[in-house]
């Protein structure tokens, strides 16, 4: 089975339009769709939860309003977090997605972001089964932030899971942590196609320093370093989609450019992609080993190795907004940085004796 025949790769993912305030900046999200579908691609993907719903509103305004349903393909999630587990629960959450894109049903509908075993116990697969009979949702499958233990579990008990999105770039190909390559592999071997998230991780790649992104610019001064990334995505064999989350109109003429007429990318172009990995493998940061022995003592609670980490991101791809977003993800649940007193109970039991009162007021200088 796969489900990309005829279809462009490039994928619209609607997770960071721009804004005007709090609000999406609907003018413009307008005239990026335009953009994108004038140019053959087909692809937009949303979620309930992002932006708090109003990524599926801004999707209806701008897309399912003013286009014929059968010239467009939507994918949309559905959480498991925070939620109940009755089908009642899911039939809510499916009834409001649709509600909010004013469609009668999805393209591809995946369950949100199966990272543990709850997809189990609250048996979320015997309810995408019935949406899917019921014509609510053509494909069903789900997006993946795990372990490729766990997807290798979820793809060998349930395949009636048409397709996996994974999150997938050249720097996390054999990260220990994302394992890009592994839980690629063990996709096409269940051969299930598979639609790509973070091609540009999340904006990291296309802000790499002069220094990092050098071997691009010797084969291409005029390519744009997000080129590279999505295009290393695209070359891969099973894929439905590559996502962008694109955030301005120069954003999806660029991203248009190069994915328009798509070709694979060539030996030199994949030396040059090596060399960056191994020019960001160089990048000096903070050498935090996420052991948690800091948080445990913590007097305000802070998720000291989260905000380290995104702090890192700063450093290593000069990507301040992504940044911004990790620590946003990382403190959600605690403290911020500027939360810390200076009690230095954490410097005392780092085993890499960081100075982790400086790094906590360096974060929330710059990053809060």
């Amino acid at each position: 089975m796969y489900l990309g025949e005829n279809r462009k790769k490039l994928g619209f993912g609607f997770m960071r339009l721009p804004h005007v305030g709090d609000e999406i900046d609907l003018e413009q999200v307008k005239k990026m769709v335009d953009l994108f579908l004038s140019r053959g691609f087909t692809y937009f993907d949303t979620a309930y939860v992002y932006d708090g719903g109003k990524s599926e509103e801004a999707m209806r305004e701008a897309l399912v309003k003013r286009y014929p349903r059968d010239s467009f393909t939507i994918a949309t999630k559905l959480p498991l977090w925070n939620v109940g587990t009755s089908f009642d629960d899911f039939r809510r959450l499916t009834d409001t997605s649709l509600q909010r894109l004013g469609v009668d049903y999805v393209d591809f509908y995946l369950v949100h972001n199966i990272n543990n075993n709850k997809y189990e116990e609250c048996n979320v697969w015997e309810y995408m089964k019935e949406l899917k009979a019921e014509g609510k949702a053509k494909h069903i499958g789900f997006s993946f932030h795990g372990t490729p233990e766990l997807l290798e579990k979820v793809l060998s008990e349930h395949d009636e899971a048409e397709f996996v999105q994974l999150q997938i770039n050249y720097n996390d190909w054999d990260s220990p942590n994302i394992a890009s390559g592994k839980c690629y592999e063990i996709a096409r071997a269940h051969h299930k196609p598979v639609v790509i998230m973070e091609p540009v991780k999340g904006g990291a790649l296309a802000t790499l320093t002069d220094e990092v992104a050098a071997p691009f610019r010797a084969l291409d001064p005029n390519a744009s370093n997000a080129s590279f990334a999505i295009r290393y995505a695209a070359s891969l064999d099973g894929i439905i989609a590559v996502l962008s989350g694109m955030s301005t109109l120069a954003q999806v003429e660029d991203n248009v450019s190069f994915m328009d007429d798509f070709k694979k990318l060539d030996d030199r172009e994949r030396a040059a992609v090596a060399e960056v990995v191994e020019n960001l493998a160089k990048v000096k940061t903070i050498p935090c080993t996420s052991c948690k022995y800091c948080v445990e003592g913590c007097p305000m609670s802070i998720n000291i190795p989260g905000v380290i980490s995104a702090l890192n991101v700063k450093y290593k791809f000069n990507n301040v907004s992504d940044a911004k977003r990790q620590l946003g993800f990382a403190t959600r649940g605690g403290g911020k940085p500027s939360d810390c007193v200076g009690c230095q109970a954490c410097e005392g039991v780092c085993p890499q004796h960081l100075p982790i009162p400086e790094i906590m007021k360096e974060a929330a200088e710059t990053l809060e």
